[in-house]
């Protein structure tokens, strides 16, 4: 039991030993790529025909149906003030 322990500790105090320095990374500020001197060559490929399809506008069933007057209830209201 003794001994388990003795290699237990000494596992715990050795491994800070061994760890080293990590490099430090320094990054640019800011980088810059030029693609001035690319040159790129290559054939366009596009299809032989063109389709257009027009979407048709959606027509959906209002839930609500918008009142042109309020007639009915300003009558009513004058009649409650009288």
């Amino acid at each position: 039991m003794k001994q388990i322990s003795f290699v237990l500790l000494s596992a715990l105090f050795a491994a800070p030993a061994f760890a080293q320095d990590e490099p430090q990374v320094i990054y640019k500020d800011k980088t810059e790529i030029d693609f001035e001197a690319v040159d790129i060559e290559g054939q366009l490929k596009k299809p032989q025909g063109q389709l257009l399809l027009e979407r048709a506008k959606a027509d959906f069933n209002p839930m609500i149906e918008l009142r042109e007057d309020f007639n009915l209830e300003m009558t009513q209201s004058v009649n409650d003030i009288k």
